[in-house]
């Protein structure tokens, strides 16, 4: 099941994607969510082109963010592989939708790309094990982790570099995990301007899926909602030769196998 949020009449809806149909369900993806997906009839059906799409989840609790969690990602950084996983995290305000413009902001004059596939929580989870985790996931999408790598340098932390608003492009569609099979065998891929600059596998990251939701459940309670942006392989701008940014103009796709892609323009 694809499953989108969007926006017609003036209100927030969640649907059901059916090719060029939606079905939409008469909820806001939040209230799906806790509910169950099971609760997904359709109370009518709209053409995909008379609604604007938001991010499959518009207003997460949390957006949990993974760093340095692919091997070449590290080495690119001549960095050791983190030995437990390196959160932080992500504002709501800066997501967009797919095709929403990246708009670079005043403040930094470095800002790159990171594809991501990002998980999205649908049973509450405290405290659960690495076997149980998966079993507490709605679905997956994709997600921009768009950085401003000045600012992260000059700050010692990332929570602005990564929170500028619309730094947090998501989307399309939010793919239940019966479609998208083990989430550890998913290409990856980020297309500036149709060159490919990431290239790599889901199976490559240093702590799986699983053990992100685990480790993240011991410190604090996932709700229905929340997402997980679990870190983006090697191939990013700040560590190409010579360093590629960001620049108006700029189209950026982000691929994740089986999931979907998320592709944004560049204003300034």
């Amino acid at each position: 099941m694809r499953l989108i949020s969007f926006e017609a009449d003036g209100l927030a809806r969640a649907g059901v994607l059916d090719g060029e149909i939606v079905r939409d369900t008469g909820l806001a993806m939040g209230e799906l969510l806790q509910r169950g997906l099971d609760r997904a009839p359709a109370v009518c059906e709209l053409p995909l082109t008379e609604v604007r799409l938001l991010p499959p989840v518009p207003g997460p609790g949390k957006i949990a963010c993974i760093g340095r969690n692919y091997h070449e990602h590290a080495r690119e950084q001549d960095v050791e592989a983190p030995a437990e996983p390196l959160v932080f995290a992500k504002f709501s305000s800066s997501l967009i939708a797919h095709r929403e413009p990246i708009r670079l902001s005043p403040l930094t004059e470095r800002t790159d790309y990171e594809a991501e596939l990002a998980v999205v929580i649908g049973r509450g989870a405290r405290r659960v094990s690495e076997r149980e985790a998966l079993g507490h996931v709605a679905g997956y999408t994709v997600m921009n982790d768009v950085t401003a790598r000045d600012l992260q340098r000059a700050d010692g932390q990332w929570t602005r570099a990564k929170g500028l608003d619309t730094f947090g492009p998501m989307g399309p569609a939010l793919v239940t995990p019966d479609e998208v099979g083990d989430p550890q065998a998913l290409g990856i891929r980020c297309r500036l301007n149709g060159e490919l600059v990431q290239d790599a596998s889901t199976g490559q990251m240093i702590h799986s899926v699983a053990r992100l939701i685990a480790h993240l459940s011991q410190a604090f309670t996932l709700h229905p909602g929340d997402v997980i942006a679990t870190g983006t392989p090697s191939g990013v701008g700040a560590f190409r030769d010579p360093p590629r940014f960001l620049q108006p103009g700029d189209v950026v796709r982000c691929e994740v196998e089986r999931v979907g892609a998320l592709e944004n323009p560049v204003l300034g």
